[in-house]
C-alpha cells in the first residue's frame, strides 16, 4: 500500500457536503412514507400525510437554514421547483446567505424513471424556468427524486449546461461523467439520510454520521461525506437538534472542508482528474 495521491484543497483531510432536500408533492398527494403507522385503504386521500409533507416549506427549511447559519456552514438545498414557487422569499434568503439551490424535479412524485427522453428534457427545462423566474439564474446541479434517474438524464443535464449531477452511489468521490452532449460532475449521494430513522430514535442519525466520520478521518484521508436531511422531517426539532449536534461535532475537528455541491464540483472539474477509484487511492 502506498500513500494516496488524491487530497482536497488546502490540505483538508475530509470533505462534508450538506444536502438539504426541500420537497413538495402534487396537490392532494402524500409521500409513500410518514411517521403514521396505520395504512389507509389504497386510493384514500391521506390528509395527515399531505399536511405532514407540507411542514418542509412551512417551517422545516427555515429552521435548517437557521442552524446552518448558526454554524457558519453553507449547504446545498435541492428543491422541487414547486417548493420554490411556494416559498420564493425563503429561497432568495438562502441564496443571499450563501447557500446553493439545486434542482430536484418539479414535484417529488414527478419521477424521471417514468418519463420518456423528451418528457425528461421538458421537465428539466420547466424546472430551470422556475429558477430563472424566481431566483434569476438557472440551477447548476440536479438530484432526481428518489435518485430515480434514467440512462438519458446525465446527457440531458450536460446538454442544458448543468455542472453537477448527484444521483450516483457507485463511488465514494466525485467523477467526470462523459456524455454525447458534454460532461457533468457526478457527485455521490448517501446511504443514510434522516428518513432512515422515521420510526427509530433520531440518535441513530447522529451515531451513523459520527461513526462514519471517525473511521474516515482516522483511516482514509481525502474522503467525502454527504450529510443529508429532508426539510419535512429533518426540519422538525426532533431531528434538527441532532443535525445541529452533528455539525458541531464535525466542526470540532481540524481539516474538515464544508463545500457546497457546486463548489466541490467546480474544484474537482479543475483538477483534470476523471475519477478516483478506491484501489487507486490505497492500493496503487
Amino acid at each position: 500500500m502506498t500513500q494516496p495521491s488524491f487530497q482536497w484543497p488546502n490540505n483538508h483531510k475530509i470533505a462534508v457536503m450538506v444536502t438539504v432536500l426541500l420537497e413538495s408533492w402534487s396537490d392532494g398527494k402524500a409521500p409513500p412514507y410518514s411517521p403514521m403507522t396505520t395504512p389507509l385503504k389504497p386510493g384514500t386521500y391521506d390528509r395527515a400525510g399531505v399536511t405532514w409533507a407540507s411542514y418542509g416549506v412551512r417551517a422545516g427549511v427555515w429552521r435548517i437554514m437557521r442552524i446552518l447559519d448558526q454554524h457558519g456552514i453553507k449547504g446545498t438545498i435541492c428543491a422541487n421547483a414547486r417548493s420554490i414557487e411556494l416559498i420564493p422569499d425563503a429561497m432568495r434568503i438562502a441564496v443571499a446567505n450563501g447557500h446553493e439551490i439545486a434542482a430536484h424535479s418539479y414535484t417529488q412524485d414527478a419521477l424521471m424513471a417514468y418519463m420518456s427522453r423528451d418528457e425528461e428534457l421538458a421537465m428539466i427545462r420547466r424546472c430551470s424556468d422556475v429558477f430563472v423566474t424566481h431566483l434569476g439564474e438557472k440551477p447548476k446541479g440536479w438530484i432526481s427524486p428518489v435518485l430515480a434517474s434514467t440512462d438519458h438524464t446525465a446527457e440531458l443535464l450536460a446538454g442544458e449546461g448543468f455542472l453537477w449531477h448527484g444521483d450516483y452511489n457507485d463511488e465514494d468521490l466525485p467523477r467526470v461523467v462523459q456524455t454525447p452532449q458534454g460532461s457533468v460532475i457526478g457527485l455521490p449521494h448517501t446511504d443514510f439520510a434522516d428518513n432512515r430513522v422515521l420510526r427509530q430514535s433520531p440518535r441513530a442519525y447522529f451515531d451513523a454520521y459520527k461513526d462514519t466520520f471517525d473511521y474516515l478521518y482516522a483511516n482514509e484521508p481525502g474522503s467525502l461525506i454527504n450529510l443529508t436531511l429532508h426539510s419535512q422531517f429533518g426540519g422538525r426539532p426532533l431531528v434538527s437538534s441532532v443535525f445541529s449536534e452533528i455539525l458541531a461535532y464535525l466542526k470540532g475537528h481540524d481539516g474538515v472542508w464544508f463545500p457546497r455541491h457546486d463548489e466541490l464540483a467546480t474544484w474537482f472539474g479543475g483538477t483534470g482528474i476523471e475519477a478516483v477509484p478506491y484501489a487507486q487511492r490505497f492500493f496503487a
